[in-house]
């Protein structure tokens, strides 16, 4: 490209148009995505080069500044993240432009994050990926070995896969593995998956009620391909919430054989204890039984041990 401003300033004399025009094409001949499309078409003239010699210039020198990208954010093109693509068109030389690789990345990367949906979900476990994932953590390995399980298991057959039920104490990383669980669903199936911090969602649901979206915010929850509840348990739930609402929400999802995933710090049975408990109605045994059949016969349960990373993380 260097040789070719050389010879713009060296053109800027008293040469003719045409001798101008000339030597700027033997210049514009050197550089190797116009070697490498004459060689494809070598019938193209000198005649045809010189016609269409706007074009030739703008093929090379968009493409030059393709060669020295440092990064979409940088791109020097006219369309940014877009590179040229010289064509004969009815004798004509034409150019066009189509998305670069790095263009391309971006969108699938755009596209992935808007299939991964959180409600009161921090966003940086949205980003977690298997590869991201800490998996020195011994006491993590069963939990990561039932989630590529999962995964493996949604992506063949995403009717008669079994949810997961993720359960340990405070900090050992379910939720970040759900994370992890998400992003591998959306890229390589591109699945929509949606988590939801229970005790955040069910505390808003009063105020659904007087914005009228209670309905919509359940029928969301129905229908998402995969949805995953996050540290429930960790409410004080009411029976309306237990009985109407997570109810309601299991029963769609397990007649339309739509996958749940949960996390908990309690097991399935403490869960079913915690579940049967009302300050308005004391103990219900049948009902928190009746809502735990919906989640054990659907979900693999999976303890999850180790030192708890955020008490690390904040020392």
């Amino acid at each position: 490209m260097q040789s070719i401003q050389s010879t713009l300033r060296r053109m800027a004399g008293s040469q003719s148009i045409a001798e101008k025009n000339n030597k700027l094409l033997q210049a514009l001949k050197e550089h190797p995505k116009l070697v490498a499309f004459l060689q494809v078409h070598p019938a193209v003239t000198d005649e045809q080069l010189l016609k269409g010699l706007p074009k030739v210039y703008e093929y090379v020198e968009a493409s030059h500044s393709c060669e020295a990208c440092q990064g979409l954010a940088s791109c020097k093109n006219l369309l940014k993240g877009y590179q040229p693509e010289l064509f004969i068109d009815k004798g004509a030389l034409a150019i066009t432009y189509k998305p670069c690789r790095m263009l391309e990345e971006d969108e699938q990367k755009r596209r992935q994050a808007s299939l991964l949906q959180g409600l009161y979900v921090p966003k940086d476990v949205l980003k977690v990926t298997f590869k991201t994932i800490d998996i020195k953590e011994r006491g993590r390995h069963d939990a990561l070995e039932a989630a590529g399980r999962f995964v493996e298991g949604y992506s063949r057959n995403p009717s008669e896969v079994k949810g997961l039920y993720l359960h340990g104490k405070f900090g050992v990383g379910k939720t970040y593995i759900m994370g992890a669980i998400m992003n591998a669903l959306a890229e390589q199936k591109g699945v929509e998956s949606l988590m939801v911090y229970t005790p955040d969602f069910f505390r808003e649901l009063r105020g659904a009620i007087q914005e009228n979206t209670l309905n919509e915010k359940i029928e969301y929850l129905q229908k998402v391909p995969v949805l995953i509840l996050d540290d429930i348990g960790a409410e004080n739930m009411s029976p309306w919430v237990r009985d109407e609402v997570l109810g309601s929400i299991l029963q769609h999802r397990m007649m339309e054989s739509l996958p749940t995933l949960y996390t908990s710090n309690y097991d399935y049975d403490e869960l079913e204890e915690h579940l049967s408990y009302s300050n308005k109605s004391g103990v219900e045994e049948l009902k928190a039984k009746r809502l735990m059949e919906r989640i054990r016969y659907y979900t693999v349960s999976v303890a999850v041990t180790g030192e708890n990373r955020r008490a690390v993380d904040n020392r």
